[in-house]
């Protein structure tokens, strides 16, 4: 236990003045890096505080054609909420830099969040990037999901329909709603990774 608690301790990423180094990207099969981000509301929310549930980790941003596609459309909301009536956590990331395409500042999210009726559990703002970059999120949408175990099972596209046309979501397997149906069923997850489309996310210089 001591170890396990040693080991999720290196793993924490503080943000703000004690954020340090991260290394790009997240293996499937092995634990997801822990961080702590805050939300539009000022609270600090810590991925490991979720263990025992589901996750999943949208990356967003708002002026993003690909992202437009999927919220204009109801698709995201729909995923998002039939995710959290299963007890998901659905926890959505916004990784713009100031100055940026896609930054907001807390009010700003506050408001989009009420007007695209958004159905996350919680928006965190990552202005310097250093979540989006330890997860080696490199698109608008990039999705996660991670096990109650707090393993990553899957990573890459929303879905397996690589453009921004809302009519192309009519038909496409949608690999977050599957690999949720996969782990509730106990099942092993049938497609663990695929490639993830959007814009590029806006990090800092």
């Amino acid at each position: 236990m001591l170890k396990n608690f040693a080991l999720a301790t290196m793993a924490t990423v503080a943000v703000a003045g004690l954020a340090q180094p991260l290394a790009a990207g997240q293996k499937n099969g092995a634990v997801a890096q822990d961080f702590k981000l805050t939300d539009m509301n000022g609270n600090t929310v810590q991925l490991s505080s979720f263990r025992g549930k589901t996750v999943v980790l949208e990356w967003h941003n708002p002026g993003c054609p690909f992202v437009k596609k999927h919220y204009d459309s109801g698709n995201m909301q729909s995923t998002q909420a039939a995710a959290r009536k299963q007890g998901v956590v659905w926890l959505t990331i916004n990784s713009g830099a100031p100055g940026k395409q896609g930054y907001m500042s807390s009010k700003q999210a506050q408001t989009l969040f009420a007007e695209q009726n958004l159905k996350a559990s919680h928006y965190l703002l990552d202005r310097k990037g250093l979540i989006g970059k330890a997860y080696g999120a490199r698109t608008t949408p990039h999705m996660y999901v991670i096990d109650g175990a707090g393993k990553l099972v899957y990573q890459g596209g929303i879905d397996d329909k690589p453009t921004a046309n809302p009519a192309d979501i009519k038909g496409a397997r949608n690999h977050v709603a599957a690999a949720l149906s996969d782990l509730k069923s106990g099942n092993a997850i049938r497609i663990a990774q695929s490639r993830a489309y959007g814009c590029s996310v806006k990090y800092a210089s």
